[in-house]
């Protein structure tokens, strides 16, 4: 794979307001705290009593704080993210290290336990860079401040003589140094200077920021260590399995809980009345053995007589035969109407429409859901832990459905195999509780492949009616969308309101709606009893597939290049505002930029393709990153597909932050955007997913994955934005738009494999 190269235009770091900072609290003993402060002025850093190293020699501070300088001269950062493949336990700290001129070498990253001082905690939606970019510069320039201040008054001389460099600081008239181990005892007595005696370095002078850094847990992974939430084990500790309906909200009528007790190994089985929260404590049966094998192996002989409830009629052929029929009605919503669409529909010079299908699919992490509990009866507390992405939500739902206060749970975040959004829901989490509650040992609640595939919380499949004009001039003139979705029964206000599942609602501002003066955007929600949440880069993941098809299909109908009638439908003006309560603005020229960066790099209209190769073009915005993708196909005449090349330009922000992660971000996103493409989807019958493993949902395997991609970053001056999601989404549409360009036929139903592609 090739490397990426930066693109100019320098950098910056936007300063954020003092109050939004941080806060020094009491100093004692021999080091240094800075405690962090993301939740604003509110919310004060508790700093726990000076503990004794493990060495038993000088007392370092132990705080709950982002970073601690020892009198061993180590520097402690503490991740107070998830990390769940992102990266993001790497990049972070490697902010604050860039601003407290620390020697990479130096730095030891822990993992933090879910705790108000930390302000956010959450993993996803791309959020934890933009979240703390700005609050860690300022944190590791005021500590570097601090520092050389003691250094300074050390030595009596300017503290404008003195600067810091490889965990230490130096004074270059006199050329004496002294190490921040050295310097922790005397900066921890100093007062916090004030935000604007505070200097952030000029990026121009980044040592790490930029460079590629391996993930400070490679080595631990390679070598099996045990960080994940499966590998956690305890004292004592029970294992459990957890049996729900696979009819989703299915209860328990009876079971053969006496036959289950008597099998080796078992300590117990018992019936969990749970909830009606689709997303929440299912009803089901646990059970708890001494080991996982014993539990495993004693649920395949449990016999349970369910009340499968109302969702066992549903089923994918039914929900698309009832699409089919709402498709020739007018939406129950409309989301947006501009002009007049059927006038411009009537006076175009072409029209096109198309029908767009895709499925529910499951997240399909490598780690199934699994989460460890021990519930102490003495004090009514509970300790966790859980490979979450949403660890203050999970406590939140634990206190809320065993009726706790949150105070007295304790929640340990562990590293996660994969998450993709599935683990921003805790069901996993309540269920590990409220069977620990009833066990009196410390339990590990793991869940098998077909419990992680047939009781996910899926992406929304969907139905798209698409009706699109252009004019005599070969501009797209008119847009008429009516999506036909998904959504679950809630409760609000004390009445029923159907909700639309994650992924399941447009937005009125979805390109191009924003852009022509005639445009309908309509939607009608199915009622549904399958629960659904977030999958990597929600909504975006199929709006762009489906919205930068149809564009291609629009410019073919008027026989224009379809990167130009792109540029052409953006337009001139820089910014487009949103419009409606959540609109959010769109900087077209950040879009333009990438999209003809992206053509330059790929040589777009410069090759001549023999038929059954072709490119393909598109963009997206989406988690507010500015993103555009080209793909390279070859397409047998059997219709076997390889994807040869992906070209892939970005746009988020001033500073990529670790270069390694970056362009494991962008290779990661195109790989998982082809399997998504060509593979999975999930059939429902009878109100049963269908699919249990792997072999009946396959994934993208290695041999077929050697496609060679292209990561290039615009750096630009806009703020510093994530990048576990932006580049997902324009990458099916680039390559179903490369398969017309080789073969003149269009993908419209996900995955490819109900499309044929042979062709003579």
């Amino acid at each position: 794979m090739n490397k990426p190269a930066n693109i100019s235009a320098e950098p910056k770091v936007n300063s954020p307001a003092r109050r939004d900072f941080l806060r020094m609290s009491a100093f004692t003993g021999g080091g240094l705290v800075l405690a962090y402060l993301g939740a604003g002025d509110s919310a004060l850093a508790q700093i726990s009593k000076p503990a004794a190293n493990a060495t038993g020699g000088a007392t370092d501070f132990v705080p709950h704080a982002l970073i601690r300088i020892g009198s061993d001269g180590t520097v402690t950062l503490v991740s107070k993210q998830p990390e769940i493949g992102q990266g993001i336990k790497t990049s972070l700290p490697m902010v604050i290290a860039e601003e407290l001129e620390v020697n990479w070498k130096d730095v030891r990253i822990i993992q933090g336990d879910l705790n108000p001082a930390y302000g956010s905690q959450g993993a996803g939606g791309s959020t934890s860079t933009p979240t703390n970019y700005n609050e860690f510069h300022r944190l590791g320039a005021t500590a570097r401040t601090m520092l050389v201040s003691a250094a300074a008054q050390t030595w009596n001389v300017p503290a404008s003589e003195c600067h810091a460099a490889d965990s230490a600081v130096h004074h270059a008239a006199s050329q004496r140094k002294l190490t921040y181990a050295a310097l922790a005892a005397k900066a921890a007595s100093l007062p916090v200077p004030d935000a604007k005696d505070v200097k952030l370095k000029d990026p121009a002078q980044f040592k790490l920021l930029g460079t590629r850094i391996g993930g400070v847990d490679n080595a631990a992974i390679v070598t099996g260590k045990p960080l994940f939430g499966i590998d956690v084990k305890l004292p004592g500790m029970l294992y459990a399995v957890y049996e729900k309906c696979p009819v989703f909200g299915g209860k328990v009528v009876s079971a053969n809980l006496d036959h289950i007790k008597a099998q080796p190994g078992i300590k117990d089985a018992f019936v969990i009345e749970g909830t009606d929260n689709l997303r929440g404590l299912m009803p089901g049966i646990a059970i708890i053995a001494e080991t996982t094998w014993a539990a495993f192996s004693a649920r395949k002989l449990l016999e349970v007589k369910w009340d499968e409830g109302k969702g066992a009629t549903e089923s994918w052929a039914g929900f698309a035969e009832q699409a089919k029929k709402l498709s020739g009605q007018p939406g129950t919503a409309t989301l947006r109407k501009d002009g007049d669409v059927a006038a411009a529909m009537g006076k175009a010079a072409k029209t096109v429409e198309a029908a767009y299908t895709y499925a529910f699919i499951s997240h399909a992490s490598m780690e199934p859901q699994n989460c460890t509990a021990a519930y102490n009866a003495q004090d009514s507390s509970l300790e966790i832990w859980a490979p979450t992405q949403l660890p203050e939500s999970g406590q939140a739902l634990v206190a809320d459905v065993l009726a706790m206060p949150k105070e007295k749970i304790k929640l340990h975040i562990t590293r996660s195999g994969g998450g993709f959004g599935r683990r921003l829901s805790s069901d996993f989490i309540v269920e590990a509780a409220a069977i620990a509650k009833r066990v009196n040992a410390p339990v590990k609640l793991t869940w098998s492949r077909e419990d992680d595939m047939r009781h996910d919380h899926f992406r929304a499949g969907g139905f798209h009616f698409l009706r699109g004009a252009v004019d005599d001039k070969g501009k797209l003139s008119a847009w008429h969308n009516h999506f036909v979705s998904f959504g679950n029964k809630v409760m609000r206000d004390g009445k029923p309101q159907l909700q639309a599942g994650s992924g399941a609602g447009l937005s009125g501002d979805e390109f191009p709606g924003r852009w022509l003066d005639n445009c309908l955007l309509e939607q009608t929600l199915m009622e549904c009893n399958i629960p659904m949440g977030p999958w990597r880069a929600p909504g975006s993941n199929v709006f762009a597939w489906v919205f930068h098809s149809f564009i291609d299909e629009l410019a073919h109908a008027a026989g224009r290049d379809p990167v130009q009638f792109r540029l052409d439908i953006l337009g001139d003006k820089e910014i487009v505002p949103g419009t409606g309560e959540r609109g959010q603005p769109y900087h077209v020229g950040r879009m333009k930029r990438v999209l003809q960066e992206v053509a330059t790099r790929a040589d777009w209209g410069k090759k001549k393709f023999p038929r059954g190769q072709g490119q393909g073009i598109a963009f997206h915005f989406s988690h507010r990153g500015y993103i555009a993708e080209v793909a390279e196909v070859t397409v047998s005449k059997q219709g076997e597909l390889k994807v040869d090349r992906v070209v892939v330009v970005t746009d988020i922000g001033s500073q990529i932050v670790n270069l390694s992660g970056a362009e494991h971000q962008v290779y990661g996103s195109v790989l998982d955007g082809i399997s998504t493409l060509m593979y999975p989807e999930l059939d429902i019958q009878r109100g049963r997913v269908v699919q249990g493993n792997f072999n009946e949902y396959p994934l993208l395997r290695i041999k077929d994955s050697y496609t060679r991609i292209e990561a290039h970053f615009l750096k630009t001056d806009f703020p510093v934005t994530g990048l576990g999601e932006p580049a997902f989404p324009p990458l099916a549409p680039a390559v179903c738009n490369a398969i017309f360009a080789a073969t003149g036929k269009r993908v419209r139903q996900l995955p490819l494999t109900h499309t044929d592609l042979s062709w003579s």
